[in-house]
């Protein structure tokens, strides 16, 4: 019977090795991905960011004025 308790404990150690040997293999596994992707540049994502801030700025100046138009719209048509 002590045999069997030493087998299980034995087997019982070895998921701790494997839980963390499996961690290890993920991190290598993600650094050899990150080998692969293409990065832009420094000047790419400052043009990018650029055009993304324009949009966003003429955006808000369109819905800006759509909305005060109709605010202007509705307060004729309820006011007379």
């Amino acid at each position: 019977m002590a045999k069997e308790e030493k087998s299980k404990k034995a087997s019982g150690d070895g998921w701790f090795k494997r839980f963390f040997k499996g961690i290890a293999k993920w991190f290598r596994d993600l650094k050899s991905e990150f080998k692969k992707v293409s990065w832009p540049s420094r000047k790419t994502v400052f043009d990018n960011t650029v055009v993304v801030l324009v949009t966003m700025l003429l955006t808000a100046l369109f819905v800006g004025g759509l909305d005060a138009g109709l605010l202007k719209l509705f307060e004729l048509a309820l006011h007379g």
